[in-house]
């Protein structure tokens, strides 16, 4: 088997890396010949839940589990590690605006961005999960210059699998059936779910979705909405925000990044803009991808309709705007 790959999750003691931490162990992410240790961070409040995630850890027996490091110390945390989690932020308040989220996050990315640079392999594939996504992963980057900007990516696997099940749903199809969906833009309610470019494999023969479906309105009033507020969806349907599935999206998006995506097929990933599409360099910015040899690249030249221009402007505001804001919490 190769060596372990050191693995760290953050908020490792809450619902989402207690379904994450169980995957990445059963060997999902990397394979089932993969060797992993699984560093797990939190803060002190939280020692003994953290201590319970380790003991159902052990006890269920992982054959690719190698080691355990739960920690609150960000050096034991970071040092070495060939992959950062980075699922633990400030969560959004009732009466808190969005600008104070931003501003109590840039304070922890900056923080993780610093031990990143100081502790961690510069090899280092870092995903971050906590909201608000793209602009703390761009914070995080900012604050690890000797790590390449293409190392970061902050999760769209979660908005591009919400609207792959839908389109295979309203199409009568399976899920596998439905491939080259996109997101566009922000983790947020601006963001672009785009099913110009997907497709339904019947049979061997792929056919365009958007003709398949045939319905212009439900695209517009149903399956772009839908989408853009999936998780505020689950959060008023079960109470809580989403968990299995984000863990789910957090392993199919890492599990590509680092063994490829399927050949001829493209996925969502948010990554480092440098101008693709006209989106201002600089931005974390989810785009359609292809996987390979653990690089990826932006898939280039796809055609946008009008519709589709209209709302990518308004995510590619929405980007810039919390990166002025982030960024001038530091003056």
């Amino acid at each position: 088997m190769p060596g372990a790959l050191k693995v760290l999750i953050t908020g490792a003691a809450g619902q989402i890396a207690y379904n994450l931490s169980n995957m990445v162990a059963h060997g999902n992410m990397f394979g089932k010949d993969q060797k992993v240790i699984l560093h797990l961070l939190d803060i002190p409040v939280m020692s003994t839940v953290l201590g319970g995630v380790v003991m159902e850890l052990e006890d269920c027996n992982f054959s690719v589990l190698e080691g355990i490091v739960p920690t609150h110390d960000l050096e034991e945390a970071f040092t070495d590690i060939d992959v950062a989690l980075m699922v633990g932020a400030m969560p959004r308040k009732q009466g808190m605006e969005r600008k104070d989220l931003l501003k109590a996050n840039v304070a922890i990315f900056k923080e993780a961005g610093e031990a990143l640079e100081k502790f961690a392999k510069k090899t280092c594939k870092v995903l971050v999960v906590g909201n608000p996504a793209n602009t703390n992963c761009l914070i995080m980057s900012k604050y690890a210059p000797s790590i390449p900007k293409t190392q970061f990516s902050a999760l769209s696997r979660l908005d591009h699998n919400r609207a792959s099940y839908q389109i295979a749903h309203k199409a009568g199809v399976t899920n596998p059936q439905v491939s080259n969906v996109v997101i566009w833009g922000n983790h947020s309610n601006t963001q672009v779910p785009d099913m110009n470019h997907a497709v339904i494999d019947t049979n061997g023969k792929k056919l365009s979705a958007k003709k398949v479906i045939n319905d212009e309105n439900w695209v517009k009033t149903v399956f772009i909405p839908c989408i853009q507020v999936r998780g505020a969806a689950v959060i008023a349907a079960r109470k809580l925000s989403s968990a299995a599935s984000a863990a789910k999206a957090i392993v199919d998006q890492m599990h590509d990044w680092w063994l490829g995506s399927k050949e001829g097929e493209y996925v969502s990933m948010s990554c480092h803009s440098n101008g693709e599409y006209g989106v201002p360099k600089g931005l974390m910015f989810s785009y359609p991808c292809i996987c390979k040899d653990g690089k990826y690249s932006i898939v280039p030249d796809l055609a946008m309709d009008d519709y589709t221009k209209e709302l990518f402007a308004i995510t590619v505001k929405e980007l810039t705007e919390e990166k002025e804001a982030a960024l001038a919490s530091f003056k």
